[in-house]
């Protein structure tokens, strides 16, 4: 026992001196915090993919709105054209018409050249309808970190700025494990997500504290297991393409 309890005080050394499975913190932090640390610059090479694996559901592929609607149901009226769709500001958030939990979701978008802050660019993706990875240009952009892409709005910045220029194509590669609830609504466990932004990982198995929020951050409300993944109308002229999902919620990591 005390030679077991040796190695375990040792991994735990190597662990907290390598950095390798902490979880960040919220505690030294207000929401939108300008104090906060910027996070570094990488450049992205190669992040780009043009085909979805073969047991992908499609959700756009830049022919159709089939798969979307408003959030009030209306028929999607982005502009569609040249492959991509494009938010037409004011029309109204899009959510698609299948729902999803537990996902692997591939999307690609180009942020407007115009604006500063958080008035450039601005849009979002919404795991069922709840739980956002910012859209923003945050290339030479500076916003508060917990708002900039590939941020998880309001709770955590990116560990890096994997931003390209504004009018370029970006993708973010998301894993997302929704939350679980018990019978009488309290939390059993808390969603978890990973993102990949131009191939660069960027949210690495964070555990979300509850929805994300403007200003806030709420606690977890109980809600369906699947819901409609949301494009965010911020009343500017966000594009997307090449939007695809692999179904994960029978996988066994969601057992429970």
């Amino acid at each position: 026992m005390i030679k077991l309890t040796i190695i375990f005080l040792s991994i735990a050394v190597i662990s907290a001196s390598s950095g390798f499975g902490q979880v960040p913190s919220l505690d030294d932090w207000d929401v939108h915090d300008l104090d906060r640390p910027q996070p570094p610059i990488v450049s992205p090479r190669g992040h780009l993919t043009s085909s979805p694996p073969s047991d992908a559901i499609i959700l756009f592929d830049g022919t159709n709105l089939e798969e979307w609607t408003h959030t009030n149901g209306a028929p999607a009226t982005w502009v569609l054209t040249d492959g991509y769709m494009e938010v037409a500001p004011g029309s109204g958030t899009l959510q698609s018409k299948r729902s999803f939990g537990d996902v692997q979701l591939h999307i690609e978008w180009a942020t407007p050249n115009s604006g500063t802050g958080q008035d450039s660019g601005n849009s979002g993706v919404y795991l069922m309808s709840t739980y956002e990875v910012q859209i923003l240009n945050s290339y030479s952009n500076q916003t508060y970190p917990d708002g900039q892409a590939a941020s998880l709005y309001g709770q955590y910045p990116p560990l890096v700025n994997a931003s390209l220029p504004p009018l370029e194509w970006q993708s973010y590669d998301i894993i997302f494990r929704r939350p679980h609830f018990n019978d009488d609504g309290s939390l059993k466990r808390p969603a978890i997500v990973t993102v990949l932004h131009n191939g660069i990982l960027v949210q690495d198995n964070i555990v979300l504290t509850g929805p994300t929020d403007h200003r806030s951050r709420p606690p977890y409300r109980l809600h369906d297991d699947k819901l409609p993944i949301l494009l965010q109308d911020h009343n500017e002229p966000t594009r997307f393409r090449n939007i695809w999902v692999r179904d994960l919620e029978n996988s066994s990591t969601t057992d429970g």
